[in-house]
């Protein structure tokens, strides 16, 4: 589910749109039409369908001066191109008028993970090895149905002008890995791919110009398919499409609004330094870490710290980069600027947990460790025997070796892992999990403990009032005008829950906000206030809530928030797993301890910083646990990144979703429960297709050696090996 700003209404609504995550087809088209020197680029956070492209796009077009406007909808970004008298700010209004929140991003940070080519290449190599494959194998039936002498030849040299072309073509990814391995000393797993492929085009070329009775362009190209196949897969499951430390560096604000002799220059951010004085006006985001020195305003850390309600901020408030200014202008004193602001360290925090995470080997990479050597080993000892065996006899020698590499080649080997994730992967989108990493399903069987987020994970991030009913009719009414005047998230809640009650607003005048306080205004002639308890005259109560102060006295309208479905029974399956379930929030102690009693979850802390929350994975990672986060906000990406294996929902900030390995596309939390059991029984299959590759050798291989295979015969059995892996793979769904 995503939190999404509907243009009619401008204010959040709840939308589903697992396609946000998924990326259509159409979309990447239009994202790889993109312009690349795109010289503006935004982030959408309220996108959530096609309407919004629309719409987005033709708001930014009625701009004067913007040439194109792109919108990305996965990505939540719009790209434009346009004139030098085209800023941020006046895009970011026009987008505003049109119902959309925007925000700047630095489009030279996300230009190198904009396109997939390696997929791409993999998949439409795939395709002509399949196309030549069926052909191919249509004429070797003509063969095997005793075609003779001219006629047997005449199909084997059509075969060859189709399988020779297809195999230098589709055979490069292994033919350029092979040769990177060769040139540094190293026999990788596409060396005896690359030789096998060489092999059979080879003889069957030769045995074509010989007029032989057999040629093995079918199995040549059957191969290349299959190889090709395992790799394609292994690249879906294993590749992440962007840097969640690229992602978190673009959300950087780059440039800034500094006051130099009493007037405002804009400048890039790179040029800001220590002791330079900015202003950030309301709705903008806070480009450096500072100290207030002029003005009020209320500031929203929720990408943050996980607080879930806005925070007062006056002179000698400490405030950080990538915090929202919500309701009034800010001047700041510079403490820290760029590279040393607290949300690039909190970048850099992810870019550690990264590299580390891409240092994790599969099974199947460290068996190939002893395997590409044995294979070659074999294949070469299978021919120094045979042409000492037969007296120097060259054609049965080197048939007899493209059979030992072609049967024991490591495809089956390599669908191991690939093939159960695959299965696996489309099993728990059926759930509502979407997989975004090759051996997401290898760590899940391994964890031991699970850590939750609190605002946005395990609850919605929706305040909601909880004691409207036991207030006279006359001050909820009188509440309900105060806070239709006002963006704050309390006010925005309660004049949703008075409307949806039928309670019309009491006529209010001279109502105004004041910045971190709240509103005010004339009723009957009389002040009356909406906002913070000292504000209005009242002890702050031990829960969240807002005051309404009137000539009657003061009444307090409380808040909770929504438990997100399925929390409940996410947490009840795994502790019956017999994991451990920690919850992690940077929310105040009461909201924090409720919800944790609620879920009986009995470890738990509130508020907690971002470093804090990655320091307290790395500390159980350090205990010899294997952990599992859920999160969705930019103050849990470093912990998601150094967690084990990690989830995120799909309306979390994108920068969470690209630093998890699994993204829940829906509302309900309970396929979190589901993922846990099904990772370790992928888990098992993984094992049981090694057992399978291996059986099939240890009985393929010494046929082979025998001289009892021929290269096409080892080419069916290799196939027959590789389909039985993926038969097993599909046992899980």
């Amino acid at each position: 589910m995503t939190i999404a700003l509907t243009p009619d209404e401008g204010r959040a609504a709840v939308s589903a749109c697992p396609a946000c995550v998924a990326a259509p087809s159409a979309e990447r088209i239009a994202e790889l039409s993109m312009p690349a020197s795109a010289r503006l680029m935004l982030s959408l956070p309220t996108a959530h369908c096609a309407a919004c492209i629309s719409t987005v796009e033709h708001g930014l077009m009625a701009v004067e001066g913007v040439k194109s406007a792109r919108v990305n909808l996965t990505l939540r970004r719009v790209s434009v191109d346009a004139g030098p008298e085209v800023t941020a700010d006046g895009l970011i209004a026009a987008l505003r008028a049109v119902g959309y929140e925007a925000h700047e991003l630095d489009p030279g940070l996300l230009s190198a993970t904009e396109t997939d080519r390696q997929g791409r290449e993999l998949l439409m190599r795939l395709g002509v090895a399949g196309f030549s494959m069926m052909n191919v194998m249509l004429l070797s039936v003509a063969v095997w149905s005793g075609a003779e002498d001219a006629t047997r030849d005449l199909f084997h040299w059509i075969s060859a002008a189709i399988a020779l072309p297809t195999v230098i073509f589709a055979g490069q990814p292994f033919f350029k890995s092979a040769w990177a391995s060769l040139r540094v000393g190293r026999l990788g797993m596409d060396v005896p791919i690359s030789l096998a492929l060489i092999l059979a085009s080879s003889i069957s070329l030769f045995e074509t110009i010989k007029g032989g009775h057999h040629a093995y362009f079918d199995a040549a190209v059957m191969l290349s398919f299959f190889l090709l196949a395992g790799r394609y897969l292994d690249h879906r499951t294993r590749a992440v499409a962007r840097s969640a430390a690229e992602e978190l560096a673009a959300l950087e604000v780059p440039r800034a609004t500094v006051l130099r002799d009493g007037a405002e220059v804009v400048v890039p951010i790179a040029e800001v330094v220590a002791g330079d004085l900015v202003r950030v006006r309301p709705g903008g985001r806070m480009p450096v870490d500072g100290v207030v020195v002029e003005g009020q305003s209320e500031l929203d850390r929720s990408l943050l710290t996980g607080e879930s309600l806005p925070v007062f901020a006056g002179v000698d408030t400490v405030v950080s980069a990538g915090e929202v200014n919500l309701t009034g202008p800010l001047v700041l004193r510079v403490t820290a600027a760029g590279r040393d602001s607290s949300l690039h360290r909190m970048a850099d925090l992810v870019a550690v947990a990264e590299s580390a995470k891409t240092r994790y080997t599969s099974l199947a990479e460290r068996a190939a460790r002893l395997y590409s050597p044995l294979v070659h080993i074999m294949s070469f000892s299978a021919f120094g025997f045979w042409m000492w065996k037969t007296g120097g006899d060259l054609r049965f020698s080197i048939n007899i070796s493209a059979a030992v590499l072609i049967i024991t080649c490591p495809c089956a080997l390599g669908l191991a892992v690939p093939a159960v994730v695959t299965a696996a992967s489309g099993k728990l989108f059926r759930k509502g999990l979407l997989i975004k990493h090759g051996t997401a399903l290898e760590r899940l069987a391994e964890v031991d403990t699970v850590v939750f987020d609190k605002t946005g994970t395990l609850t919605m991030g929706a305040p909601r009032p909880t004691n409207l009913s036991d207030h006279p009719r006359a001050a909820v009414e009188v509440a309900a005008a105060l806070a239709a005047a006002s963006s704050h998230p309390l006010a925005l809640a309660l004049a949703d829950a008075a409307r949806a009650a039928g309670i019309r607003p009491e006529r209010v005048e001279e109502m105004r906000e004041v910045p971190g306080y709240g509103v005010e205004g004339l009723w009957r002639g009389k002040r009356v206030r909406l906002g913070r308890a000292a504000w209005c005259g009242a002890e702050a109560l031990g829960v969240t809530a807002t005051y309404l102060a009137t000539e009657e006295g003061v009444r307090a309208f409380t808040f909770a928030d929504s438990l997100r479905p399925g929390a409940e029974a996410a947490v009840a399956s795994l502790r019956a797993q017999g994991l451990r379930v920690v919850l992690l929030s940077g929310d105040a102690e009461g909201a924090v301890g409720e919800l944790a009693a609620r879920l009986g979850i009995d470890d738990w802390t509130h508020g907690a910083l971002p470093a804090e929350k990655a320091a307290r994975v790395a500390g159980l990672t350090a205990e010899g646990r294997r952990v599992l986060m859920v999160g969705d906000g930019l103050n849990d990406t470093a912990a998601l990144a150094a967690a084990h294996v990690s989830v995120s929902p799909a309306s979390a900030l994108d920068a969470a979703r690209v630093a998890s390995d699994i993204v829940l596309l829906g509302q309900d939390m309970a396929p979190i429960g589901d993922a846990v059991r099904i990772g370790r029984q992928a888990s098992r299959r993984i094992v049981e297709n090694f057992l399978i590759s291996g059986g099939y050798n240890v009985i393929a291989v010494p046929l082979a050696l025998m001289g009892a295979a021929t290269p096409l015969a080892a080419a069916l059995a290799m196939s027959l090996s590789s389909i039985t892996v993926s038969l097993n793979a599909l046992r899980l769904r």
